[in-house]
């Protein structure tokens, strides 16, 4: 298959989102002698633009300004619809992350075309993609397509492989022209607000999380000046540390179903599930998480799924590989410390 592919390269100050290299690698796998585009879209960003060549980029569009370097969603859809028109692209990929989700939407509607979004699987028929994608709360995949050019795709993290860069690769840089007049934009970054760094959940190959049940043991006793309900929350603190150690020991990030985070016991953004992020680890490790269908359509997709409960009858054992019934209390500690024997930590 021959296909202009043009690929969004998506960063914070420079910094890769990884989905973006598997986006552009499906971009290249499907390009042959059509080409394969990058658009790096910035300020300072020569060296995504040599990044790209290593993934697989044989052009790389650069549009490098003092005004794009904080993301704004205007101004980046702009370029992006007015790059794919003058490359006159068949297929524009992105992946889908928090920002691609409403760029992609944006192109689309500027282009008058259709988005096949969180895509599993590519194939083709005919000269046309064929997408798979999770529906009804992942239960189902869909194969959908679409007529309209150029199909815009945005491929789910993890879900496709990342070709290994190659340092000797290069290509065309193409400077794309930037007008931009900021009384014309109308939103403006203030400032950012910083949070404590750690694994990426959406990238992460080992996730640990926590639901409601991480504040059930009878056996803590919480301090006696505590209400029922601040008692509740000290105990799920008490999981959640637990929680944090093996995902330490592991390499891994730490993740939480909606329940736990409605109740205050972690932030949103550990929120895995329909209305948090959707993960694809190589293993997922549920500790307290009974397997409600808003949190599986979050990560039914890992390859690898560990339930632990004290509900043998909880739904998330229907979809583990491997189910523990018992206290998280009771069987987090010893796994922790041969953990860390095994892996010398």
């Amino acid at each position: 298959m021959n296909k202009k592919t043009l690929t969004y390269i998506d960063h914070f100050h420079g910094n890769v989102q990884p989905a973006s290299w598997e986006a552009l690698g499906l971009g290249a796998k499907y390009a042959g002698e059509g080409g394969c585009a990058a658009l790096v879209i910035g300020e300072g960003v020569q060296e995504l633009a040599a990044q790209a060549f290593q993934h697989g980029a044989d052009q790389v569009f650069l549009a490098d300004h003092p005004e794009l370097k904080d993301f704004r969603f205007e101004p980046f859809a702009d370029l992006i619809s007015k790059v794919a028109r003058e490359y006159e692209a068949d297929v524009l990929l992105f992946p889908t992350t928090t920002r691609c989700r409403s760029l992609a939407g944006m192109a689309a509607v500027d282009l008058e075309t259709g988005v096949l979004v969180d895509v599993t699987d590519l194939e083709t028929s005919n000269g046309d993609f064929i997408a798979t994608r999770p529906i009804y709360a992942g239960k189902l995949l869909a194969k959908v397509t679409c007529d309209a050019k150029p199909q815009i795709i945005t491929t789910r993290p993890r879900a496709f492989s990342t070709p290994e860069p190659d340092p000797g690769r290069s290509g065309e840089i193409i400077e794309v022209s930037v007008d931009l007049d900021p009384e014309q934009i109308p939103t403006t970054v203030v400032d950012y607000a910083t949070r404590e760094g750690g694994v990426s959940l959406t990238e992460a190959g080992v996730i640990v999380s926590g639901g409601r049940g991480t504040s059930n043991s009878a056996d803590l006793e919480p301090p006696g000046d505590l209400d029922e309900e601040e008692a509740e929350i000290w105990k799920a603190h008490q999981g959640f540390e637990l929680i944090q150690e093996l995902a330490d020991v592991l390499g891994a990030a730490v993740g939480a179903s909606r329940a736990a985070v409605d109740a205050d016991y972690i932030p949103y953004e550990h929120q895995v599930g329909q209305t948090g992020k959707v993960v694809s680890p190589d293993l997922y490790i549920a500790c307290g998480i009974s397997g409600a269908i808003q949190h599986l359509a979050g990560m039914r997709t890992s390859k690898t799924i560990v339930a632990i409960n004290k509900d043998p009858d909880a739904p998330i054992f229907n979809l583990a590989r491997f189910g523990v019934v018992g206290d998280l209390y009771d069987i987090l500690p010893p796994l922790i410390e041969n953990l860390k024997q095994k892996l010398d930590k």
